[in-house]
């Protein structure tokens, strides 16, 4: 008896320490920045070159940057919690091909930019490069926001709270709160978690037409949440999964090209309802 009693807190020690390094050591489970910064020139980016934006507090924060073409909108880019803007340089590629303007954001600690990332940080600094659009004469509703599995929470809280043409959400979640349930369902993390990126707190708040890409065969985000977020969000909406598509790959299943169609659908019908309005004095007129 004495020795399943041992056994038994020898165990519990253990899972106490377990819990309460990963409490302490969250954010390190949760960003995985690679620091490297490089430029978009490396990559032979038409027209982007790198771009520093300043925090209120002094913080320097990198991102490429790329005008558009005239017409054509530009994504604000919000990046997932693993790597640099290097692992993006071809979706940007793809981007620019089409026309359109990129911002891309490195998030606190990664490429190059300075400090550690957390949710209130992501959020703010998000809201800095909308800003920096805006100065530059970029529209609103020519502001197309991107994000990228946890940036999808950025995105949505970043359209919660500013105008924006459009909102694409690649692999989003509810909230990091019930992602780490799933990756970690023998701690308990709901009450401890500091970046909780609470989606579906934010979502009613978003009234810009919103566009929602996933693989069905996401382990990392499941498609159910993605599906869920859906459902809970305001109209004009769309979703668009990809059967044979994991987390991060579904634009080698067509995803580039959906988001293309959905943005060229978006500008039709924003222009025929230009066109209408237009049209609406003259109707009047000519009434007998």
């Amino acid at each position: 008896m004495q020795l399943i009693i041992k056994i038994a807190l020898a165990l519990f020690a253990v899972y106490a320490v377990v819990a309460v390094a990963a409490f302490v050591l969250q954010r390190k489970l949760m960003y995985f920045p690679d620091a490297e910064r490089v430029s978009p020139a490396a990559f032979n980016l038409a027209g982007a070159s790198e771009r520093v934006l300043t925090a209120a507090e002094g913080t320097q924060l990198i991102s490429w940057y790329a005008p558009a073409s005239p017409g054509k909108p530009t994504l604000l880019y919000f990046h997932g919690n693993a790597g640099n803007l290097t692992n993006r340089s071809e979706r940007m590629r793809r981007f620019l091909a089409q026309g359109y303007g990129v911002l891309m954001l490195s998030y606190r600690g990664f490429g190059g930019s300075e400090g550690q990332p957390s949710e209130a940080d992501n959020v703010a600094d998000a809201a800095l490069a909308y800003q920096a659009l805006r100065d530059d004469g970029v529209a609103p509703e020519d502001i197309i926001v991107y994000g990228e599995s946890i940036g999808s929470g950025v995105a949505v809280q970043l359209a919660a709270a500013h105008d924006v043409g459009g909102v694409v959400l690649d692999a989003p979640y509810t909230s990091i709160v019930d992602v780490a349930e799933l990756s970690y369902p023998w701690l308990p993390v709901r009450p401890f978690i500091f970046d909780r990126y609470e989606t579906l707190q934010h979502l009613p708040k978003v009234t810009a037409p919103l566009l929602i890409l996933h693989g069905e065969e996401d382990r990392v985000i499941p498609v159910e949440m993605g599906k869920a977020v859906y459902e809970a969000a305001n109209a004009p909406k769309d979703i668009i999964t990809f059967p044979r598509a994991g987390h991060s790959d579904h634009h080698l299943h067509g995803s580039h090209e959906a988001m293309f169609r959905w943005i060229e659908a978006l500008y039709d019908k924003r222009a025929k309802a230009l066109d209408a309005y237009d049209d609406a004095p003259l109707q009047r007129q000519m009434r007998p």
